[in-house]
């Protein structure tokens, strides 16, 4: 693999970098330390939200080229702590590349963090017990029908919030801060006060907080974003639920890596 380009905003820095097969595929360096990896060309979860899954997937990421986002940022000089698992592609859909990875990672001293959908359940009950540094359950919506419309090829929510529930009942307080429920807030979609009450009573019940993300528009894709005094809205209604509440970053709500923003062979840069 080879790096193509690095595009730079304000804050983050997206490094297109080339496969073998001439694909190209992103990573994105933000807030000074920390790498975010992808682990699929494409991905077969096809979230409706989400550019990355826009044409499905191409194939998977083998150790190796995942490895390899991370050797060629450092040697272009980006200090890294952290490893995020955040990038293109369902990790747990190509498990034992992303397993070797994930060593390799820790063997160097990084902390390495994922989100995921949870699908395959096999797979996201092994990947709970590893020695990773946080679990981010992408769940996006709180009843079946309305997860069905954003993420096509997830897991039911009993299953998943279930094998969740049974993990996280076996952990101490402090243990189970290295969890959350990722919550992507798309304007008009899941942002409803009945909608925010049941995900309080999720997050209640599994005794995590809320990573409470906001979504970036896309071409082509025909969801729209809420307004900050949305935003602010559902954010108050988590806190005065007792939830505790992390807001979207201000790396992740940039054009350059914010949530479902990255694609392969992207066509039309942002400056």
């Amino acid at each position: 693999m080879k790096l193509k380009e690095t595009i730079k905003d304000s804050l983050n820095r997206l490094l297109e970098i080339e496969t073998e097969d001439s694909f190209t595929v992103e990573s994105v360096y933000y807030r000074g330390d920390t790498l975010c990896v992808s682990s699929q060309l494409g991905c077969p979860v096809r979230c409706s939200f989400c550019a990355s899954g826009m044409n499905g997937l191409i194939r998977n990421l083998s150790s190796d080229e995942i490895i390899d986002q991370y050797r060629i940022a450092v040697s272009e000089g980006m200090e890294i702590k952290n490893i995020a698992f955040a990038g293109i592609g369902e990790p747990l859909l190509n498990w034992e590349n992303v397993k070797r990875a994930f060593h390799y990672f820790k063997e160097q001293g990084l902390k390495a963090s994922f989100y995921t959908t949870g699908f395959p359940l096999k797979n996201f009950k092994e990947l709970l017990e590893l020695p990773h540094n946080g679990v981010n359950l992408s769940l996006h919506a709180v009843t079946d029908e309305k997860r069905k419309q954003l993420i096509p090829y997830g897991q039911p929510l009993d299953q998943i919030l279930g094998l969740f529930k049974d993990h996280l009942s076996k952990l101490s307080r402090r243990k189970r801060k290295m969890y959350s429920i990722a919550y992507l807030l798309i304007g008009g979609v899941n942002d409803s006060e009945e909608e925010i009450q049941k995900l309080s009573q999720i997050a209640k019940d599994l005794q995590v907080g809320v990573s409470l993300l906001k979504y970036n528009e896309i071409d082509g894709i025909d969801y729209r974003s809420t307004s900050d005094e949305e935003y602010e809205r559902v954010f108050l209604q988590l806190r005065e639920n007792g939830i505790r509440v992390t807001l979207s970053n201000r790396y992740r709500t940039r054009k350059i890596g914010g949530c479902g923003t990255l694609m392969i062979n992207r066509t039309v840069l942002t400056k």
